[in-house]
């Protein structure tokens, strides 16, 4: 018996397609994407991957590497974890943003990002260095006596099981109350 050879054609399937399947983006606004996308992967170095240097400038137009909040969305937006946000990632993790995403996967993002230690809860010492990165990135000035009461306030109200730290459904239930919170995380317009 012989080996019969045969050459198969290799189907590539188009990312647009698969993209705007499994988020909330039509494949009109992932081809739209992928022209920001191709602007900020290659505005350091040509490789087709966003590196946290071209995420910082591109998005938050500054390379400041001390920029937590920054630090903590590059994170985020790196699924894989390895130092590079790819085509992918960086369609999935801006549906996040989109106006039709699910509430709860909202809820989970901002969690995530005020969960700077990532130990499932979002303990005081978390928020108030939150706070003092984005009052740094403002350049508005509190008094950390101002700050611990915003702190202080925010685990009165969120912590229901008073443990001194908020788990993802007190959080969920925080939001639910205080729905300014999740304002950011909705953007109207994508293009």
């Amino acid at each position: 018996m012989g080996c019969v050879c045969m050459k198969y054609r290799v189907k590539h399937e188009d990312p647009t397609i698969n993209l705007a399947a499994e988020t909330c983006f039509n494949e009109t606004e992932v081809k739209a994407l992928y022209e920001l996308f191709r602007q900020l992967s290659s505005s350091l170095v040509d490789d087709g991957y966003i590196s946290k240097e071209e995420f910082l400038l591109g998005l938050f137009r500054n390379r400041n590497e001390q920029n937590l909040f920054a630090n903590r969305m590059f994170r985020l937006f790196d699924a894989n974890n390895d130092g590079f946000i790819g085509f992918g990632e960086f369609v999935r993790s801006l549906s996040i943003f989109h106006p039709d995403a699910p509430r709860s996967d909202k809820v989970a993002f901002a969690f995530q990002l005020y969960d700077i230690w990532q130990t499932g809860f979002i303990e005081p010492e978390e928020v108030k260095v939150m706070i003092l990165a984005l009052l740094n990135e403002s350049n508005l000035v509190l008094s950390d006596d101002v700050i611990d009461v915003i702190v202080d306030k925010t685990f009165k109200d969120a912590d229901s099981n008073k443990d001194g730290k908020i788990d993802l459904k007190e959080w969920d239930e925080f939001v639910a109350r205080n729905p300014i919170l999740m304002k950011n995380m909705t953007i109207p317009h994508l293009m």
